[in-house]
């Protein structure tokens, strides 16, 4: 629930958005605007523009038309179609015409009108700034059904006190059902700029002013003058996660003094109703003032057809009034997004009326469908319930589970929640169907599962109803029912498997009077979906079997058992078991630990696993751990080592008339754990050192070892080097220490290139690559200097203009010495420049004084060689 305090100026009207453009130089003196849109039919669009503007304008300002761009290059004139005087110096103005799009696009359709009224606060000189405003209407073959702009209820011009919280809410709502979003943008000016110089109306710390984004609550805590001030705030549309439009609006609100005290409303709570069902309750104000109040309700519920009503309306009351909402609701109210509702409540203060608005939020569900009931048919079960009572949804999601819930939705809980562990097996497209039949899918469901079904109806825009009813039933048990494989002996050529069932108790006499025989069969291990006929009995109370001379160290066997008709002259199959495997476990070594995994492929569930592992010493198996999932990982083992283990699986049907639990046990399969992880990637860094002069640079690589995450046992580092970055790494050298985690790389000419390192343990195992650090071209300066002593001097490097920095990187340069008349003395290519003071053309001594030189040296980068221009003086001195 939201409370918005504000004075009301005028009734309310649906508003939306869309922009224009200048039609004249007259002064319109605009308040607020906005401008909405709704689509008519294909690509055409009826805009209607409502503006607010300052009511003793001159005349000619208000304009009979005002001009749209629609953004596919055309503009028209919109004709007004309302204006009405409101009070306290303001006009109503209405603005409505139609435009059809060639195509589909993205449209910013938009106006732009001169001027706004004068002393805005917040916008420098606004008697001579334009009001800018827009919507966006977003035309996409791929976003389903066209879009209609949000609709505002409440007004854009607004009253509030000074030093009193400030609230407004637009009131919007989306007729096609879209989510909203709003933000606080710029108000905007000509050309749609933001407006220079505009900023937020002022706070006094430590209050705020914000914009919720869901709900569109604007609170400003508080204003702390007098005054006219703009706001815009965007309200975007969105389906199914994708932004399918906007809407701008610019509001004014004007800040008196005042002293009166704001009506109170009773606070109001979201609220969920069944379609078909009416919802009523009270909604209550009082003034701290005792004032006379006046209460009003407006929201979308009391525009839609079957509307909703408050009574009585307006409800009056001196000091204290109370009304009553009703709504009757109707199938065709429901929607996946909730209806918001605003109640007024409107004092009679001075000297202005003060107004308190509450919000609230209603959703319409549809109602569950009823009556849900499950019969089994074979290997199928068949839902069937009553007519839907919203004809207007669009179909059904049929839910099944193993075993019942008990569920019933909860207060607004609609669709079957995940918690539940229901799973969506079908999506039913016909709203008229009252059946449906379950066969998983072709291949039939397994006899002793108890199944349980809940349907929800969904509608148009993915909302959807309450569920049903829980409706559970299992198949008839006319077949076997396989409840034991389990491995009794574990052996290349002699193990050996008990096999039992439960025997069928439902037989259809009629069809099948007798005598029976059963079929046992085996799966082929070198082909699993052959079967091998074993052996028959006669009698259905026989339901154990002893397999044997089995591979059952290498091998799973699958098993299934036909029941046969067997009446002379009348002999047919009645139908077969479901297939059940034996557990077979697999082992996979690792470093000090071995990972234990097999196979569940059973009719019946398996809720507990025990894991067993042969004790070193006594030769007995231990119980070690149990999981609810085929996994288990042995750990902190010692490599080497061989450890030998089996599998309890624990399990039961979830229909009656089963044995319960059920015991099936795997082979020994035995592993030893060896050392096969390699070390984590080294995390590598590169700096190059460059500080010294004269001496030739060189890259310092340092790296650090994730050890807390992987095998910490490493024995060996390998370097790797590349001259380019997308180039061949290759072996420049390693160092055998895990404590060796630095590493200078020095050549001839140049510090570029990328690295890498490998980390190898004490088995061999390598890492991957680290990341790859690579040094440019830029890290090392080319430093001249700026004098030199050419034939004298007490330091010998000052006797020729070179280097002092160190420059490993330089491919090649090109170096030129100018006189200061602009004459060549000098020029080389040698990195070292060496210049002895000598003219070139003379060979003679250059005068002391400055030159100039200009040098273009080539470096050696990653991607090649790259040319840097270096310009400046130097001095001979003697």
């Amino acid at each position: 629930m939201t409370t918005y305090i504000y004075r009301k100026l005028f009734p309310i009207f649906l508003l939306t958005t869309i922009t224009c453009i200048p039609f004249s130089s007259f002064a319109t003196h605009q308040r607020a605007a906005e401008i909405y849109f709704r689509h008519l039919d294909k690509l055409t669009y009826e805009i209607t523009l409502i503006s607010y503007t300052f009511t003793p304008s001159p005349a000619n300002a208000f304009r009979d038309f005002l001009t749209i761009d629609w953004d596919d290059g055309t503009t028209s004139q919109i004709p007004r179609k309302e204006e009405t005087n409101l009070p306290n110096n303001i006009t109503y103005n209405r603005y409505v015409g139609q435009h059809t799009f060639a195509g589909p696009g993205d449209f910013i359709i938009s106006c732009e009108d001169p001027n706004r009224n004068g002393g805005i606060l917040n916008i420098p000189n606004s008697i001579n700034v334009p009001l800018y405003i827009y919507s966006e209407l977003i035309i996409s073959p791929f976003q389903g059904e066209y879009d209609n702009s949000p609709i505002f209820t409440i007004p854009p011009v607004d009253n509030g006190c000074v030093n009193q919280p400030f609230y407004h809410n637009p009131g919007a709502y989306d007729p096609d059902g879209d989510s909203l979003s709003y933000r606080l943008v710029p108000c905007r000016g000509a050309q749609g700029q933001i407006i220079p110089g505009y900023t937020l109306p002022p706070t006094a710390p430590p209050n705020i002013i914000r914009l919720d984004s869901i709900t569109g609550d604007f609170f400003w805590d508080s204003p702390p003058q007098q005054g006219e001030f703009n706001i815009a705030i965007l309200v975007e549309e969105w389906r199914n996660g994708i932004k399918i439009g906007s809407v701008l609006r610019d509001m004014q609100i004007i800040i008196v003094a005042c002293n009166n005290k704001p009506p109170v409303i009773d606070p109001l709570k979201d609220t969920c109703v069944e379609a078909g069902t009416t919802l009523t309750f009270p909604v209550r104000a009082y003034d701290p003032d005792s004032t006379a109040l006046t209460l009003t309700g407006t929201g979308q519920p009391f525009i839609l057809t079957d509307s909703a009503w408050i009574y009585p309306n307006p409800a009056t009351g001196s000091g204290h009034v109370t009304a009553t909402f009703t709504w009757p609701t109707v199938c065709g109210h429901v929607k996946k997004q909730p209806y918001r509702v605003f109640f007024r409540a409107e004092d009679n203060g001075t000297p202005v009326h003060l107004v308190n608005i509450s919000s609230m939020q209603i959703k319409v569900v549809g109602p569950a469908p009823v009556n849900l009931t499950a019969i089994p048919l074979g290997t199928s079960i068949t839902l069937n319930w009553d007519n839907y009572a919203c004809q207007n949804a669009s179909g059904y999601y049929i839910y099944r589970k193993t075993d019942s819930t008990g569920y019933h939705h909860g207060y607004c809980q609609t669709g079957v929640p995940p918690y539940l562990g229901y799973t969506l097996i079908d999506k039913v497209n016909d709203i008229t169907r009252t059946s449906y039949n379950d066969n998983n899918q072709g291949t039939g469901l397994t006899q002793g599962i108890r199944y349980c079904y809940m349907v929800v109806a969904w509608y148009s825009d993915k909302a959807e109803s309450f569920a049903s009813n829980e409706a559970c039933t299992h198949l008839k048990k006319d077949v076997a029912v396989i409840t034991n494989v389990s491995v009794t002996s574990t052996s290349a050529s002699a193990g050996s498997i008990y096999l039992a069932w439960s025997k069928p108790t439902e037989i259809d006499t009629v069809q099948a009077p007798g005598p029976y025989k059963y079929i046992i069969y085996r799966s082929i291990p070198s082909n699993p979906g052959q079967y091998l006929s074993l052996d028959s009995l006669t009698n259905l109370n026989d339901t154990i079997y002893h397999d044997s001379l089995l591979n059952t160290l290498q091998n799973l066997y699958k098993y299934r058992i036909d029941l046969y008709n067997i009446t002379p002259g009348n002999r047919f199959l009645i139908g077969s078991s479901q297939v059940a495997s034996s557990i077979y476990l697999n082992i996979t070594p690792t470093d000090k630990k071995l990972k234990l995994r097999w196979n569940n492929d059973v009719p019946w569930n398996n809720y507990q696993f025990v894991v067993y592992r042969k004790n070193l010493i006594t030769g007995l198996f231990d119980s070690i751990g149990s999981t609810t999932a085929p996994a288990y990982d042995d750990r902190y083992l010692h490599n080497g080592t061989e450890y030998c283990y089996y599998i309890k699986c624990i399990g039961s049907y979830s229909a009656p008339g089963f044995a319960h639990p059920l015991i099936n046990l795997s082979q020994v399969n035995c592993g030893i754990p060896i050392d096969n992880v390699p070390p984590c990637p080294p995390y590598l860094t590169v700096k190059t050192h460059c500080d010294t002069l004269n001496e030739p640079a060189f890259n310092h690589l340092s790296w650090k070892n994730l050890v807390d995450s992987c095998s910490n046992d490493i024995v060996k580092y390998y370097i790797y080097y590349s001259r380019c970055n997308d180039g061949q790494l290759t072996l420049i050298d390693s160092l055998g220490n895990i404590n060796d985690t630095i590493y200078e790389h020095r050549q001839d000419n140049s510090v570029t290139g990328c690295y890498a390192v490998i980390a190898m343990d004490s088995a061999g195992n390598k890492s991957i690559f680290s990341n790859k650090a690579c040094i440019d071209f830029n890290v090392c300066s080319y430093w001249l200097p700026n004098v030199f002593t050419p034939n004298g001097g007490e330091i010998l490097e000052n006797q020729v203009f070179h280097p002092r920095k160190t420059f490993s990187s330089i491919d090649h340069l090109s170096m030129k010495i100018f006189d200061r008349w602009g004459k060549e003395v000098y020029s080389t290519t040698d990195p070292e420049i060496n210049w002895d003071g000598r003219d070139k053309n003379t060979h003679q001594p250059c005068s002391d004084g400055v030159y100039y030189y200009v040098c273009e040296v080539y470096v050696m980068a990653l991607c090649g060689n790259q040319k840097m221009i270096l310009k400046g003086a130097v001095t001979i001195l003697r």
